[in-house]
């Protein structure tokens, strides 16, 4: 489990780090097992009268750019930062409405289903919902995440919470 230090201790790296130029609001950091995601809210473009396709489309536009102008830099720096916490770094960009994430890892996970849960997914499958089990499974995970994410934040922080305890508890 990653504890609120860890998280706290990346993110300030992160805002020490990262050059002033690239945030117009503080990087959002996001911290597990296997990732650091970084992403940086860059400003807003200037369309004040633009359609909303063309505003999408500049928005798109800036992200791109921003993304090839410090590929270098932020590189150097997810060097830094995979030596230094053993997690690798994604990256990401807010410009307004607009929000994407690079490379981001996909890690593989195992579970062992029983033949109803199976049945789930070969429906979502069957349906065309998703190209495989797997991306079946993702959906649902995401589903969830989506519909049940303040009951998900409620229990990460019990969990802190006994992980604080733990801490404090006698050494083994």
């Amino acid at each position: 489990m990653i504890t609120n230090e860890q998280r706290e201790r990346v993110a300030g790296w992160f805002a020490g780090r990262l050059p002033a130029e690239w945030q117009s609001a503080p990087a959002q950091v996001t911290v597990d097992r296997e990732e650091i995601t970084v992403v940086l809210t860059i400003p807003d473009v200037g369309l004040t009268d633009a359609s909303e396709p063309a505003l999408a489309e500049a928005r798109a536009g800036r992200a791109s750019a921003f993304r090839e102008d410090t590929r270098e830099r932020r590189m150097e720096i997810a060097q830094e930062a995979q030596h230094r916490f053993e997690r690798k770094v994604s990256w990401g960009l807010a410009v307004g409405e607009h929000r994407e994430l690079w490379t981001h890892v996909a890690a593989p996970v195992m579970t062992r289903l029983r033949q109803p849960q199976r049945m789930v997914l070969d429906t979502l499958v069957d349906a065309g919902v998703a190209r495989s089990r797997a991306d079946a499974l993702a959906w649902c995970v995401r589903l969830v995440g989506q519909h049940e994410n303040d009951w998900l934040t409620e229990l990460r922080a019990a969990m802190e919470s006994v992980a604080d305890v733990r801490a404090k508890g006698p050494a083994a």
